[in-house]
């Protein structure tokens, strides 16, 4: 697999699209932290580890409204192996007018662009979260 990170979207998208209640991705540290970002912003109801070692999987309790619909409407990969994407602290991408969040890979660690932003550090932006 050349990019985890849009496979764990891919995931979790397809699990929208058939409006399951959970889905399991294999574990990595930059996807712990990535579906951490979702959980404290609200669009995960729970994470849960399974297993050690290399067969570890997170599994993401998905979050949906009273009437069915999903929390999380789009997730985008912006940085991809074969195109790099960066941002300076100043330059960092507002999602949907500030609706949404954008996941920021940064020397401080994986982050919202709101909580780089305040930081006033820059760096990879993996992926749009709507």
């Amino acid at each position: 697999m050349t990019d985890p990170i849009a496979d764990m979207l891919t995931r979790i998208r397809n699990a929208l699209t058939v409006k399951k209640e959970t889905v399991e991705i294999p574990a990595s540290n930059m996807k712990r932290e990535i579906a951490r970002i979702l959980l404290e912003e609200g669009y995960v109801k729970d994470v849960k580890e399974t297993g050690e070692g290399y067969k570890a999987n997170l599994v993401l309790t998905l979050k949906y409204t009273e009437d069915g619909k999903s929390v999380i409407s789009g997730l985008r990969r912006v940085s991809k192996p074969g195109l790099r994407t960066y941002s300076g602290a100043e330059s960092m991408p507002k999602v949907l007018g500030g609706f949404g969040i954008a996941v920021i890979s940064t020397n401080k660690g994986i982050m919202t662009n709101k909580q780089a932003k305040a930081a006033n550090v820059g760096g990879e932006v993996l992926c749009y979260v709507y």
